[in-house]
C-alpha cells in the first residue's frame, strides 16, 4: 500500500497519523508511507526518526484570525494545493488518510481532482472547520466520539482514537500500587500556562496540608524553569519537563492526572486507566475540549474542572479529595479503563483496506 497521511500542527492532530501509519507498515511490511504536514518544530520532532518519508506543505488556517491573516493564508491556497497535486502526483498513493490541521484542506483537494480515495478521522467531538469541509470530500469518515454536528451516517465509522504502539503496550501491563502517589500534569505538546500557574498555587496548598504525593509536569519550554523553581523552593518530589517522549512510561507511574482535555490525551488516559481532573482549554474551536471531556465524565471516569472560575485552592482541595481516597481513585480508575477503545487502530486499518478494495472494483 501507497499511504500519505496528510495533517499536523498539533500532537493530537500527529499522533493518530502516525499510530495509523506503523500499523500499516506492520501489517504489509512493502507499504509506503508519506507524511504531508507543516514545517512546524513539532511535527519534525514527532516524525524524526521512525522511519517515514516527509514533506511539507505551506499553507495557512482562517478560523480565529484578523481578516489581513485570512486573505494571506487564502492567497497561499492555490498553491498549496499546485503543490499538493504534485506531491500526490509523484507518490501515487492508493489513500489519502487525512487526520485534521489546516494543512488537510489541499491535500484532500488535490487528492479529490486526481480521483484517490480520502479517509479522514475526527479526533474531537466537535469537529473542526478543515475536518467539516473535509468531511464533504471524504469517501469514508472515522471518528473517535460522537459527533456534533454529525458527519453523513452512511459513510461514518465510530473506531475511537487510534493510539501510539507503546501506549497500548502500557496499557496492557499490571500497575503496581505505590505508597506515595503520583500525580501527572499535562498541558497538551506544548505546555498550558494557566494550568502550569494554577499547579505550582495548587501545590503550596498540598505541601501545607502535608499530603504526600510525587510530581510528574509537563510545562512546554516557556514555564519550565520557573515551574521547576517553584517546586524546588517548596521541597517536592517533582520532575519537569518541557515535552515528555516518553509518554507509555510516565503514564504507567501516574495515578492521577491534571491535564487539558485534548482528544488524544483523553484516550490515552482511558486506554491506561488512569482517573483524571480535566481543565479544558476555553479558547479551543468551538469548546471542543470541553465536549471531549464531558464524554469522559459521564463515563465517571474523571472530573471537569472549568478554567473559568478554576483556582490553586479549589484544585488543591480536588487532588486532595482523590489522593486521600484511594478506594474512590481506583474505581475512577476502572470507569475510564471501561472507555477505552484499544482496536482502534486495527479498526482505522480495516475500514481503510476495504475502501481501497471498494474503489479498486469500480475502475
Amino acid at each position: 500500500m501507497r499511504l500519505i497521511v496528510a495533517g499536523g500542527g498539533t500532537g493530537g492532530h500527529l499522533f493518530p497519523g502516525i499510530a495509523v501509519a506503523t500499523a500499516v507498515r506492520e501489517r504489509l511490511p512493502e507499504s509506503r508511507v508519506l507524511f504531508i504536514g507543516t514545517s512546524r518544530l513539532l511535527d519534525q520532532q514527532a516524525l524524526a526518526g521512525l522511519g517515514f518519508e516527509l514533506a511539507a506543505l505551506e499553507c495557512g488556517g482562517v478560523k480565529g484570525l484578523a481578516w489581513a491573516a485570512r486573505l494571506r493564508s487564502l492567497a497561499l491556497m492555490p498553491k498549496a494545493v499546485i503543490a499538493a497535486l504534485e506531491m500526490l502526483r509523484r507518490f501515487q498513493p492508493d489513500l489519502v488518510f487525512g487526520v485534521g490541521g489546516y494543512v488537510t484542506g489541499p491535500v484532500l483537494l488535490a487528492a479529490k481532482l486526481l480521483r484517490i480515495p480520502i479517509a479522514i478521522h475526527e479526533q474531537n467531538s466537535v469537529p473542526g472547520m478543515a475536518n467539516r469541509l473535509a468531511g464533504k470530500l471524504a469517501d469514508l469518515v472515522l471518528i473517535s466520539l460522537p459527533c456534533t454536528p454529525p458527519f453523513p451516517p452512511r459513510k461514518t465509522i465510530q473506531t475511537g482514537n487510534p493510539l501510539r504502539r507503546e501506549i497500548l503496550t502500557a496499557a496492557g501491563r499490571k500497575k503496581e500500587a505505590a505508597a506515595v502517589p503520583t500525580v501527572l500534569v499535562l498541558g497538551g505538546s506544548q505546555g498550558a500556562h494557566r494550568v502550569n500557574v494554577l499547579m505550582m498555587a495548587a501545590v503550596e496548598k498540598l505541601q501545607a496540608q502535608h499530603i504526600p504525593f510525587r510530581l510528574i509536569h509537563q510545562t512546554g519550554e516557556a514555564d519550565r524553569e520557573q515551574v521547576t523553581n517553584c517546586y524546588a523552593q517548596l521541597g517536592v518530589e517533582a520532575e519537569v519537563s518541557a515535552f515528555i517522549r516518553d509518554m507509555a512510561g510516565v503514564y504507567g507511574r501516574a495515578d492521577l492526572a491534571v491535564s487539558r482535555a485534548g482528544a488524544t490525551t483523553c484516550a490515552e488516559l482511558a486506554a491506561m486507566g488512569l482517573p483524571a481532573l480535566l481543565i479544558p482549554y476555553p479558547f479551543a474551536a468551538d469548546d471542543h475540549q470541553a465536549t471531549n471531556g464531558e464524554y469522559y465524565a459521564k463515563g465517571g471516569g474523571c472530573r471537569l474542572l472549568r478554567e473559568s472560575g478554576l483556582t490553586g485552592e479549589i484544585l488543591a482541595g480536588a487532588i486532595s479529595e482523590y489522593l486521600q481516597n484511594r478506594a474512590e481513585l481506583h474505581t475512577m480508575a476502572a470507569d475510564m479503563k471501561a472507555m477505552a477503545m484499544p482496536d482502534a487502530t486495527e479498526q482505522i486499518v480495516d475500514a481503510c483496506v476495504r475502501l481501497i478494495a471498494r474503489r479498486g472494483r469500480r475502475k
